[in-house]
């Protein structure tokens, strides 16, 4: 009887931990019951139950992508289905994604003891990658709840959407409890955001073991700043398209943002703080700027890899209006010195899949009548690698902002390495080959992509869900097979 049930062979691994300028090594990895036996060179294959030649590839300890949309815009059941097996082509074999009560998801409010539930039964058996979910207090009775999801569920990570103050998920909007599904005496404002901050912090002082898991992301743009630009620029006209869209969510409505959260989180106490997609050099200043004032704050800085790869002249029409917008190429340049400077702390995908008929509204024309989001969790390891390596990323920057530093923080305790003990979650990368993205490619159920005609110099060539393959040369392969995780223990 075979004592190991896989062995990868001829792989260079990737580790988060080499010191920087280390080549990969040449190894094999060895796996037994979803996790890693041995990490070495030669290993014997004569006891191994399945070989696979890793062909030289490199190694990375599989995708953390901890900013994910499932369900936002397609029902949870189907988008947890279609969007796991197109993260599964970028290399990810972890998606944290959110969730809240209001419309778009579930289009229904009420407690998360009876909300969320629902949510892991549409999740259940559909996914092709680990998944976990962050939640968003968006009214009082679920700030009352946080410690019952920590305990219960294994939820370790909230959030704040700011801009929701007087701004919908597409533009202005003046119903806020109707879009929000809240109770009409409640406002979802700073004051609000005030007390979530005072409720994930009193979860940790409650749950001590959970407690260094236990952290708030915030989505920072100011409401009143984007609702009377978006007016400004509606009005003045000359401005149309992506540029139109960026303009009217203008980057100091971001500084400002990162400034009021975090002098919150000082005024609360509350030391994990996750400031999610900056988008731009004045975003990317504050936030920094706000780190050295409060340096008793363990501020996390994420970006996203459409923020890395596409500006608002080169992304490929409409398709590529999100929140916050993509910018001028000046702002991809900024964040990636800030990146490569060590300044961001993990890349993402932002991927929220939102089919063509649903995009894009009358006027095709018209960016303030499309949704916002799209996917792109295709493109996340082979886009950071393939533009990194021309950029001097080291690739171990690339393991610990794809995989290491988002499982610390969110409490995957056996995600982030390939390393003893660990899960056996591993892409293999071909640093050496060029493509064109192409949306008729992907397993999203999206028609399009901003990214349409990119031209990618690395590729995922296998992903490997604790030692489950379950992508290998372009093909999804087995059932889905994809565990809930509950975090932080």
């Amino acid at each position: 009887m075979a004592t190991t049930e896989l062995l990868l062979k001829n792989v260079r691994v990737v580790r988060p931990d080499a010191p920087e300028g280390t080549e990969p090594e040449p190894l094999d990895i060895a796996v037994n019951d979803g996790a890693i036996a041995r990490v070495a060179p030669g290993l014997p294959d004569d006891d191994a139950a399945t070989v696979i030649d890793g062909r030289g590839r490199l190694a990375f300890p599989g995708v953390v992508d901890a900013h994910q949309h499932w369900g936002i815009y397609n029902e949870l059941v189907t988008d947890t289905r279609t969007e796991s097996r197109a993260a599964a082509q970028g290399g990810v074999t972890t998606a944290l994604t959110y969730m809240r009560t209001g419309q778009y998801y579930l289009n229904r409010g009420g407690p998360y003891r009876e909300f969320f539930p629902e949510v892991l039964g549409a999740a259940q058996g559909n996914a092709y990658v680990d998944y976990a979910f962050h939640l968003a207090p968006m009214m009082a009775r679920h700030i009352e709840e946080i410690p019952y999801l920590v305990e219960e569920h294994g939820v370790t990570s909230f959030k704040i959407f700011m801009f929701y103050g007087s701004h919908g998920l597409h533009g202005r909007s003046s119903g806020q409890s109707d879009f929000l599904m809240t109770p009409p005496d409640e406002r979802y404002d700073v004051a609000h955001f005030e007390f979530v901050m005072r409720g994930v912090q009193k979860a940790r002082e409650q749950l001590a073991e959970y407690a260094p898991h236990i952290s708030l992301s915030l989505h920072c743009e100011t409401a009143e700043i984007m609702t009377a630009y978006t007016r400004m620029v509606e009005r003045d006209g000359s401005l149309t398209g992506l540029r139109a869209y960026s303009a009217s969510r203008p980057p100091h409505s971001e500084g400002l943002a990162v400034t009021i959260a975090s002098y919150l989180a000082h005024e609360t106490g509350l030391p994990n703080i996750n400031l999610l997609h900056l988008s731009s050099e004045k975003a990317l200043s504050a936030a920094l700027t706000m780190a050295g004032a409060f340096p008793h704050i363990d501020f996390r800085r994420e970006v996203t890899i459409g923020h890395l790869l596409a500006d608002v002249d080169t992304a490929h029409g409409l398709g590529g209006k999100v929140n916050p917008p993509l910018r001028e190429r000046s702002d991809v340049e900024a964040l990636w010195r800030h990146v490569l400077a060590g300044e961001v702390d993990w890349v993402v995908s932002d991927h929220a899949c939102c089919r063509d008929e649903m995009k894009f509204g009358a006027d095709r024309d018209d960016v303030f009548l499309a949704k916002s989001g799209f996917g792109g969790a295709e493109y996340l390891l082979p886009g950071l690698v393939g533009e990194g390596l021309k950029r001097g990323l080291p690739l171990q920057r690339v393991a610990q902002l794809t995989s290491w530093n988002p499982a610390r923080r969110y409490g995957l305790l056996t995600k982030g390495a390939i390393a003893e003990g660990y899960d056996a979650d591993i892409a293999l990368v071909d640093p050496d080959v060029s493509w064109t993205v192409r949306a008729a490619d992907s397993e999203s159920t999206q028609e399009y992509t901003p990214f349409e005609g990119f031209a990618m110099t690395a590729r995922v060539t296998d992903t490997f869900v604790r030692g489950r393959r379950v992508y290998a040369d372009g093909e999804i392969t087995g059932a889905p097979a994809g565990r809930y995780l509950h975090r932080g223990r």
